[in-house]
């Protein structure tokens, strides 16, 4: 058996980590790395397209276009934020939209028309699109135009709902898949400032709001004073709200006024026929997620023609900080084929 020496063995390592596999590891790794750190932050230039702004990180690479989830500070947010200088540490540059609709907190299916926007306007003939919790739906809707699939060649979606009824129904009765977990009380709240201006009465709007951001303050803080008040609108909302039963869910969905109802129906991806979705889709989602129950990311990554699900043990909803060497496992994965599609796109 022929013997090799201690150069020979450093060169073939050497030779292995400059090799496009080895480069792409080494990336993963230090990708990894600065997501669970706190590394000196980037500062963006600011971008102006037809119709939009954006914060652009980095100054050369391929274009990852990156989406705030439902958040006030929008493109600000720190975790975005350390997200985007963790990209630009592994190769992209990254372009994070200022939506409108994401940082009011004002869900929309027409937040897809920015979505959109954004990908047509950013640099390059192709662009991957990274997309956080809610912000998932308007990608997809975006996705299935003709225009904006042919553009991308990667997206990634980090805790994305799939059944708009189904969440629903979790985050007001804890149940899901027959489940019960308990639920973070954020994404009831975001529903209710989302959905109160759509509401004809204008007392009820302002009401309804005012309970949502009270509550979103102080989870335990009384509303009886405000709720009382409410007119037939805002009792069908706070009905649902209110509720514990999983059985009633479907009912009390349709017993909401039209422009809410309507527009849950628009932001439903299980209602949408995604068999001609062209981009791979890459569905990060946690076990322990109580905002969005993973079997939302599981169903979505099924549904897709070209979905792969990473499902961890532990993550925040919107954070892809993670602990433990199976779920760093696992995010490792899923980063190694994002960066594959760097390499492919570059």
């Amino acid at each position: 058996m022929r013997r090799f020496g201690l150069p020979t063995l450093l060169l073939a390592v050497i030779l292995g980590l400059v090799s496009p596999p080895g480069s792409r590891l080494l990336d993963t790794i230090r990708l990894m790395a600065a997501l669970g750190g706190s590394a000196a932050p980037i500062a963006p230039r600011s971008v102006a397209y037809p119709g939009g702004r954006a914060d652009l990180y980095g100054q050369s690479g391929p274009v990852l276009v990156l989406l705030p989830g439902a958040a006030a500070a929008g493109k600000d947010d720190p975790r975005l934020v350390r997200f985007a200088g963790a990209l630009v540490g592994a190769g992209w540059r990254v372009m994070v939209p200022d939506l409108a609709g994401a940082k009011a907190l004002t869900l929309s299916a027409a937040d897809a028309d920015e979505v959109a926007r954004a990908v047509r306007h950013a640099p390059g003939d192709k662009v991957a699109l990274a997309a956080i919790s809610y912000a998932a739906v308007p990608a997809v809707l975006a996705a299935l135009e003709a225009d904006v699939a042919a553009k991308l060649a990667v997206m990634v979606a980090v805790g994305p709902p799939y059944d708009a009824r189904r969440v629903i129904g979790f985050f007001t009765t804890g149940t899901w898949g027959g489940q019960r977990l308990e639920p973070n009380a954020y994404g009831k709240w975001v529903f209710v400032l989302s959905n109160a201006r759509r509401l004809t009465d204008s007392g009820d709007r302002t009401l309804l709001e005012a309970i949502a951001r009270r509550r979103m303050g102080d989870p335990g803080a009384a509303i009886d004073d405000l709720a009382r008040r409410l007119g037939p609108q805002g009792v069908a909302v706070m009905a649902l709200l209110d509720n514990a039963d999983p059985e009633r869910v479907a009912a009390l969905i349709d017993a909401l006024p039209p422009g809410i109802k309507d527009e849950i129906g628009r932001l439903d991806l299980s209602a949408r026929d995604l068999s001609g979705f062209a981009p791979e889709m890459l569905v990060i989602h946690g076990r322990d997620d109580r905002i969005v129950p993973v079997g939302e990311g599981a169903a979505l990554a099924a549904a897709l023609p070209h979905g792969r699900l990473y499902r961890l043990d532990s993550l925040a909803h919107a954070d892809l900080t993670v602990s433990g060497l199976a779920d760093g496992w696992v995010l490792g994965r899923a980063v190694y084929r994002l960066l594959e599609w760097r390499d492919r796109m570059g």
